[in-house]
């Protein structure tokens, strides 16, 4: 089976973990790049890093992002010299953003750069992809103005009630040409358990993508990222709230109602099953929580499988 995943974040990167343990040929990774920006001179791609260091199993096991045993030396130096250290970047990890700055800056594409960080990695080149070459800015309206979201999630630490949310340059930028070869081989497209407005919108929203969407073949399955009132993690919550959907995977299945066959929700939600069911909906019902590796394959094989 060709599966393609649509993710971001340390829910998405997990179910994609355990998609690439059940089958690692004939997948493709569609990673978010809107939360992508740069910080000391330096590119970074926070949702294709965790992508890539959960599949390689480098990723911190507790946070879910980060390198495990990572040290911070020249994020402590940085702070004592004054800098701006509101987002600290591990000593290891700050490799991966010196090679990927290098590279964009000898003007490859953040598509090869990636193919180039997947081998390193020991991982397939044709495994993780970039939504996009171009530059997508996912930005929040609060009470005071637009801001962008490493302003809102990080600086701010998404404590702020958000009023809108867009997606800058989404509209003049389509998705690349192995992210739409993907889609189109898909048998499965799988929508990771990640922030819809904050992970899976901003790929949704590249040109050209509503008009590609109903030309696809596969069956399209989401799996919800809310358990009962609450997210898994992240402010997902509170974003539903203040954007005016519910607070549950009933919201989830409002917003994703037209991109979708199915959603997986938690077995504890099956309360909400005739509400979903009634958008037009088939409702998967399963433990949705990813505690270990055993989650993530038994989830993972459940997307495949519904």
């Amino acid at each position: 089976m060709q599966v393609a995943v649509l993710a971001g974040g340390v829910g998405g990167a997990r179910l994609c973990h355990g998609l690439y343990r059940l089958q690692p040929e004939g997948l493709s990774l569609v990673v978010n790049t809107g939360d992508d920006f740069r910080l000391h001179g330096l590119a970074i791609s926070p949702d294709l890093d965790t992508v890539l260091y959960t599949l390689a199993e480098w990723a911190n096991p507790v946070q879910g992002w980060g390198l495990r045993d990572e040290t911070w030396n020249c994020a402590q130096q940085l702070t004592q010299l004054g800098g701006e250290s509101w987002f600290r970047l591990g000593d290891r990890d700050l490799a991966t953003h010196l090679f990927r700055t290098h590279q964009l800056d000898q003007g490859l594409s953040l598509t090869r750069v990636m193919q180039q960080l997947a081998a390193r990695a020991g991982l397939p080149t044709d495994l993780l992809w970039p939504m996009c070459d171009g530059q997508v800015r996912t930005k929040l309206r609060l009470s005071e103005g637009w801001v962008d979201f490493q302003d809102y999630f990080v600086k701010r630490q998404h404590t702020d009630r958000v009023l809108q949310c867009r997606y800058e340059g989404a509209d003049q930028i389509p998705p690349t040409e192995g992210v739409v070869t993907a889609l189109l081989a898909a048998d499965r497209i799988v929508l990771a358990p990640s922030n819809p407005y904050l992970s899976l919108l901003p790929i949704l929203s590249l040109q050209g993508m509503a008009a590609l969407w109903p030309q696809l073949r596969a069956r399209k399955v989401a799996v919800s990222p809310m358990i009962g009132t609450r997210a898994v993690k992240g402010p997902l919550a509170s974003l539903l709230d203040s954007l005016g959907h519910p607070v549950s995977s009933l919201g989830i299945a409002q917003l994703l109602r037209d991109w979708i066959d199915v959603l997986i929700i938690d077995s504890g939600d099956t309360h909400l099953q005739p509400q979903i069911e009634a958008l037009g909906l088939q409702v998967g019902l399963t433990p949705t929580l990813m505690k270990d590796t055993e989650d993530r394959e038994r989830l993972a094989r459940v997307t495949l499988d519904v």
